[in-house]
């Protein structure tokens, strides 16, 4: 024999009044929370249509790799040598900053922890974070450039590794931070030391939070102006060495076209901008891929 449950007096089932209010609120903060993504979204998606409607019509294959022309106000011409400084340049800055910001927030994280030196660093890497692209420029200009008596792109990388490398040291301290220290104690059980643990336990799982922050950082540089405006010079040809001569990049010689009074140079502004759009979301997709290819082997 069963009984029916009644509930005690007083108490009911269905929402009161303040049930009812949560809902409300929940309902107005979703709604406001979705207008403004919408707002946030309008200016970006209305830059990226308008550069490709402006870009579109300039892109081509040899836009792509003939050189650009002696006089701004000449039709035709490419940006050849501007694609190829930019590749180089950003990936100099890369090889130097990545490797580094890996080390030194393994440093903080794993070595330094509270000390006053890991301290410092964290510090200064949140400052530099902070300083504008222009003042990195100017430190390598006088720095390198001065000294040297030349402008090269090999100046130019480093005003980038500059830029890079607070961002990689922050990403790599905060990614290591959050790998469980359960995971550093069973390896640490079962007699790994630390190196072993760090290179086996430790970066395996912090990889895709590394790697995206790492590539998000080369995008980003790869679309700064100002620090090399004062460090690799313009050329009109292509310049593979990073060494010797001047040199040009996509950001530099939309700067440049884009401040002539020629509808030429500014037809070819428009088709770097896009093409300086299409690599920056290219890393920005591949910053992506990596973190999906990391997080599906670690949940495999």
């Amino acid at each position: 024999m069963t009984t029916a449950l009644t509930p005690p007096s007083g108490l009911h089932l269905t929402g009161g009044p303040r049930s009812r209010a949560r809902k409300v609120r929940n309902v107005v903060a979703t709604v406001g929370i979705a207008l403004t993504f919408v707002i946030a979204m309008v200016p970006l998606v209305f830059l990226v249509v308008y550069v490709f409607q402006k870009g579109a019509d300039v892109i081509s294959s040899s836009f792509l790799t003939d050189d650009l022309p002696f006089v701004d106000r000449i039709p035709g011409g490419g940006i050849g040598p501007a694609v190829v400084g930019t590749l180089l340049i950003t990936g100099a800055a890369a090889l130097m900053a990545i490797p580094l910001g890996v080390l030194g927030g393994i440093y903080l994280n794993e070595y330094g922890g509270k000390q006053p030196l890991a301290r410092t660093i964290r510090f200064l890497s949140e400052v530099m974070t902070g300083v504008p692209s222009i003042v990195m420029g100017l430190f390598i200009y006088t720095l390198i450039v001065l000294n040297t008596k030349q402008k090269t792109g090999f100046a130019g990388a480093l005003a980038l590794a500059c830029l890079m490398l607070p961002l990689v040291i922050r990403t790599t301290d905060q990614m290591l931070s959050l790998v469980p220290g359960e995971l550093r104690e069973g390896s640490y059980a079962l007699g790994s030391r630390r190196v072993r643990t760090i290179r086996t336990v430790v970066l395996p799982n912090a990889a895709a939070g590394i790697v995206s922050g790492a590539l998000l950082a080369v995008a980003r540089a790869a679309g700064e102006t100002a620090p090399l405006l004062f460090t690799i010079g313009i050329v009109r040809e292509t310049n593979t060495n990073l060494f010797k001569g001047q040199n040009t990049a996509l950001s530099v010689q939309i700067f440049a076209n884009a401040t002539s009074p020629f509808s030429a140079a500014q037809d070819r502004a428009w088709g770097a901008a896009l093409t300086l759009i299409v690599i920056v979301f290219a890393f920005t997709v591949l910053a992506r891929l990596v973190t999906a290819f990391f997080s599906r082997r670690q949940t495999a």
